[in-house]
């Protein structure tokens, strides 16, 4: 199979769809991989490390998708990237429709099969593909809160440690996942007091066992949240639903009882966000304050430590690739139906319903795609 790897041009993205690694593997199966020049820079990876691991290189992105049949991204299409597809192409990439109706609507009538990372699922219905940049993203998103805190960037001044004698911040991590999980280890690493709000109570056990005393685990209702985001002085929002949009929990009402100087991470942006008050934001203007409550809503907060996820993200996603290469997209699909449910768009329509049921659509059965 012809597989293609354009550069990624969302604003500050440097990750790159596979790596040289990721290359030799699929060549050495015969399969032929063009990759467009400078795609690999911002991990460190040249044209040349490309080409010793079997790829050809292409001059434009136009070229890479004119020239191959799966095409491997990192990050959704631009609209641009929307432009070259057309049904003889499939698509293997985070997507995030739910939140995103005009690039639905783009790959709907490009006609292209569009396999969506953060759809695909595991046995024990765990997102494989998202969860290492959930890992990066909840272990960021306490770096970010850190350095929001402080009073050049309009947070309250805060170190969040604290040093003895002056009390560390108040950490909320709402949703006790991947994401979640990860923040709250690097904030209980730099000494903050943490609590973390779930519904699921095996989980909030799970979490307890880990972590002990040091963290404070509250089931997840109205009131707590409430409380609990009053008080704080940084809220990571880890929430998510699979393929739909987040809840929007933090309203603008609560919004405006919570702490002068205090900070939302909004790490369930690209499905949304979890505040009424999110917006996404960029690597290049991050911020935003409403309400005297500094926002960080980056949409790829990955993005800002490529190398470490763009390896972390090949480790899960080269073994899906290879299927669809080796097999072909429909076999490939009919032989994993975990991989078959991040099929999102096929032949002009959504098959995937969370997301359709999230922009108001109406969604093809999933046999469509045999």
């Amino acid at each position: 199979m012809n597989i293609g790897v354009p550069r990624e041009i969302k604003a500050n993205e440097f990750r790159v769809g596979l790596t040289p690694a990721s290359v030799r593997e699929l060549t050495a199966r015969g399969h032929r991989v063009l990759v467009e020049t400078g795609a690999g820079v911002g991990i460190g990876a040249g044209d040349e490390a490309y080409r010793a691991a079997g790829a050809a290189i292409a001059n434009t992105a136009a070229e890479v998708f004119a020239g191959v049949q799966l095409i491997v991204k990192v990050k959704e299409p631009q609209p641009v990237e929307v432009a070259l597809l057309n049904a003889d192409h499939v698509l293997f990439t985070y997507l995030h429709l739910a939140a995103d109706p005009a690039q639905a609507r783009g790959l709907m009538a490009s006609g292209a099969t569009a396999i969506a990372y953060e759809t695909v699922t595991a046995a024990d219905g765990s997102l494989p593909l998202l969860a290492p940049m959930s890992e990066v993203a909840g272990r960021l998103a306490v770096q970010a809160g850190a350095r929001c805190l402080e009073k050049v960037m309009g947070g309250a001044g805060l170190l969040l440690g604290g040093v003895p004698g002056v009390a560390a911040a108040e950490v909320l991590v709402i949703g006790g996942g991947v994401v979640g999980g990860n923040a709250i280890r690097m904030a209980l690493g730099l000494e903050a007091q943490v609590t973390v709000l779930d519904q699921s109570l095996p989980r909030l056990r799970s979490l307890a066992g880990e972590f002990g005393s040091r963290l404070n685990t509250i089931y997840a209702t109205r009131e707590t949240l409430e409380h609990y985001a009053t008080r704080a002085d940084l809220v990571i929002g880890a929430v998510l639903v699979p393929g739909a949009a987040a809840p929007r929990l933090i309203t603008r009402e609560l919004l405006q009882k919570m702490k002068p100087g205090s900070v939302i991470v909004d790490v369930a942006i690209d499905q949304g966000g979890c505040a009424e008050t999110s917006r996404p934001t960029t690597h290049a203007e991050p911020t935003f304050i409403v309400d005297g409550v500094v926002h960080y809503c980056v949409a790829n907060m990955p993005g800002a430590v490529p190398r470490t996820s763009t390896y972390a993200l090949n480790n899960a996603t080269l073994p899906f690739v290879l299927k669809l290469a080796d097999a072909g997209w429909q076999a490939a699909l009919r032989a994993d139906p975990h991989l078959a449910r991040g099929l999102n768009v096929c032949r002009g329509q959504l098959v995937h319903p969370a997301v359709a049921e999230a922009l108001g659509l109406a969604h093809a059965p999933a046999d469509l795609a045999a």
